[in-house]
């Protein structure tokens, strides 16, 4: 099995460091490279083609909002995970919505680094519902997304559970189909919304009203 490819992007040597020692002692991903800042991490990018990107939010010459808005906009670019020192910061928002497949605290424990990297890897979204309440729902303002008039109702209803945290074999149960109906469901969600993954579904559910904090 083919190790996952992670590149750390981070101006703190010490968390490169410890990240570094963390991944490469699993057998399942290796890190392929290190930046300090955010041009340095879009060249290394483009250059090592790594699966996964830890990005830093605020680094100096380039941000890692704007270098996460230049890698995800290559078809064939990384996922990204946004490191962060808050639960509740803005800038986690706008990474999800440049690209970003979720976010990690920086203090989390290396157990799930590691479930986190493998995570957005498979393209699934790294946001639990109770945080994605407190970030999305307090920073996404509310705004008319025309893409959604091309979705059916079941398509619509299948979004709006995403955006609560359902994983595939939830709503299945919830709209009395099969895992794989629902698969098919997502797939052409992400196709109409011009979306990758799960987690910009999040954020257009939050943003469109069909998820609310208090729902």
């Amino acid at each position: 099995m083919t190790p996952i490819r992670v590149l750390i992007a981070d101006d703190e040597p010490s968390i490169r460091s410890s990240l570094r020692m963390l991944i490469d002692d699993d057998t399942d991903m290796e890190v392929v490279g290190e930046s300090a800042d955010g041009e340095a991490a879009v060249e290394s990018t483009a250059r090592l083609r790594p699966d996964v990107v830890l990005m830093d939010v605020q680094m100096p010459r380039m941000t890692g909002l704007e270098a996460t808005r230049i890698m995800v906009a290559d078809a064939r670019g990384p996922r990204v995970i946004v490191l962060t020192m808050f639960d509740l910061d803005e800038y986690v928002y706008e990474a999800l919505r440049a690209g970003a497949s979720g976010f990690l605290l920086k203090n989390s424990p290396p157990g799930e680094v590691l479930r986190a990297i493998r995570v957005a890897h498979e393209g699934n979204a790294l946001l639990a519902p109770e945080v994605t309440k407190r970030v999305i729902g307090r920073f996404a303002p509310l705004r008319e997304d025309r893409r959604l008039e091309h979705l059916t109702a079941r398509e619509r209803e299948t979004l709006t559970l995403i955006g609560r945290g359902r994983s595939n074999a939830e709503i299945a149960a919830e709209l009395f189909v099969t895992v794989t109906t629902v698969r098919t469901y997502v797939s052409r969600i992400l196709t109409k919304l011009q979306t990758r993954d799960r987690a910009g579904l999040v954020v257009i559910a939050y943003e469109n009203g069909l998820v609310t904090p208090a729902s």
